[in-house]
């Protein structure tokens, strides 16, 4: 048999009203990521890899002189490729180009401007970033999760209240887009600067004043609740 509350739009004796609830919190950055890329350029193989993987040792070294303040660090992509001549139908090699692809983690933004500079002062070196981003264990996605779950509550309350009623039961919390499977996109986490360097032989750069970009945290819920019924 079926039951008033089981019926999807509710029936007279057990209206349902259906909310959505928000809430957008602003919050610091808890990490920076930095994405370092070195090269080499050699007439012969052998000594573009030697040259790439001279810096690249460089590169790691440094960023780990930083200690616990450096989170993460893994290298992504690696590469050696010829550069053939321009002219001719020989396939004389002109060049060889490599490049490694390094990606580090920051939790001390105190110390994120010098390392900034540092990197970008080594020879045929590039570095992007930062980008700023929340850990996603953060206790920020709960605490917004938990706001718009109350809003939605909220929400349902001053309905019911309209109609001289009240709530009486929780039929149904989803996340926005859960029922569709929606695939979620976080938004963009930060700004971008990037420069690339060649050897100095200069005294070191001043570290670079990098402010941390705040980050806003989203979440939204649909709520379904039943209500008493209205006196109309």
């Amino acid at each position: 048999m079926t039951q008033p509350s089981d019926l999807p739009h509710g029936t007279p004796r057990a209206p349902r009203v259906a909310v959505r609830g928000e809430a957008h919190l602003e919050v610091d950055p808890e990490i920076a990521r930095v994405g370092v890329t070195v090269t080499a350029r050699g007439t012969d193989r052998r000594t573009a890899l030697d040259d790439l993987t001279r810096r690249n040792t460089t590169v790691l070294d440094l960023i780990r002189s930083y200690g616990d303040t450096v989170e993460n660090l893994r290298t992504g992509a690696f590469s050696i490729s010829p550069e053939l001549g321009r002219h001719g139908r020989a396939e004389r090699v002109r060049a060889y180009h490599g490049t490694v692809h390094i990606t580090a983690e920051l939790t001390d933004f105190t110390t994120l401007g010098e390392l900034a500079t540092r990197l970008a002062d080594l020879e045929l070196t590039r570095v992007d970033g930062p980008w700023w981003a929340l850990r996603p264990d953060s206790p920020a996605h709960g605490e917004a999760r938990r706001l718009a779950v109350r809003e939605a509550v909220q929400r349902a309350r001053e309905y019911a209240e309209a109609l001289g009623t009240r709530l009486d039961a929780l039929v149904e919390l989803a996340d926005l887009g859960a029922e569709t499977a929606t695939p979620y996109l976080p938004p963009a986490g930060g700004t971008r600067m990037a420069f690339a360097a060649a050897a100095s032989t200069e005294a070191p750069p001043p570290p670079l004043d990098l402010e941390p970009q705040r980050q806003t945290v989203t979440a939204q819920v649909n709520a379904r609740f039943t209500m008493h019924p209205p006196q109309l």
